[in-house]
Parts: C-alpha cells; structure tokens; sequence
C-alpha cells in the first residue's frame, strides 16, 4: 500500500499521520494474522516500545485496528474492516492455531447477540476458537 493511502486511511480516523503510525500501518496491513507487540518490535527494531504501544492505543482508540485476548498471555492486534466502527455488529469469531500459535480474524463469522442484563453495557465480546489453522494441518 502506498504512502498516500496509508495517509488516507488514518485521515479517515481522525489520526495525525506521522512516520512511525505510517510504519506500523503497512507492517499490519501486510499481515494475514494478528500481530502481538513484540512481533511489530522485532519487525521495526528502529522503534521503541513504548512508541509502538501508544501508537497501537491511538489506532485501536480510533477504531483503526482491535485488539484481541486469545489466551496466548499477549494481546494481539488486526487492522478493522473498512466499514467497522467497532460495535456490537462488527464483533466477529478468532481463531487460535494451538500449533503455530498465530490468530487470525473470522471476519465472515459475526458474534450473535448477546441479551445481557438490563444495565449492563457490553464494551467488548472475544471469542476465540481453537484448534488448528490450515497451514499446520497440511
């Protein structure tokens, strides 16, 4: 993806485009699967952590990316659909390879809904499947 597009995209979420969020943007759109923290650090080894972290906060506070729990002890992080705005709609299945330990986003599964108790506000839902992918099957 070029610069420009990669510019766009953020602009589309109300977020500043500067090198480093250029960066971290073509490294996750580049990627079939979710990235953790430390796979996007040891990719862009120029960039300190604690950048890249506020960089994942801005991107996901902003509706750019979610991240997702898989029960790995790290949270992973995928690029949103164009058309998400990251509410109860657009919440979808993961899965969890058990092997190869990579999660990836089942967007064509949309979580049901969830009748929760009056009061109560759903902020996030995970599921998360778990077996494994096609590429450790083979």
């Amino acid at each position: 993806m070029n610069d420009t597009k990669l510019e766009n995209k953020l602009e589309k979420r109300d977020i500043k485009p500067t090198a480093m969020r250029l960066l971290v943007l073509q490294f996750l759109t580049e990627q079939i699967k979710a990235v953790s923290l430390s796979d996007i650090e040891n990719s862009l080894y120029y960039a300190d952590r604690s950048t890249l972290f506020r960089t994942l906060k801005t991107f996901e506070k902003n509706k750019l990316i979610h991240s997702i729990e898989d029960g790995s002890g790290q949270v992973k992080y995928a690029i949103c659909l164009e058309e998400c705005d990251c509410s109860a709609q657009d919440l979808h299945y993961h899965f969890h390879c058990t092997k190869c330990t990579n999660t990836f986003c089942l967007t064509s599964l949309s979580v049901p809904a969830i009748d929760i108790p009056k009061g109560f506000v759903m902020q996030q839902a995970n599921m998360v499947i778990k077996g494994v992918c096609a590429n450790c099957n083979q």
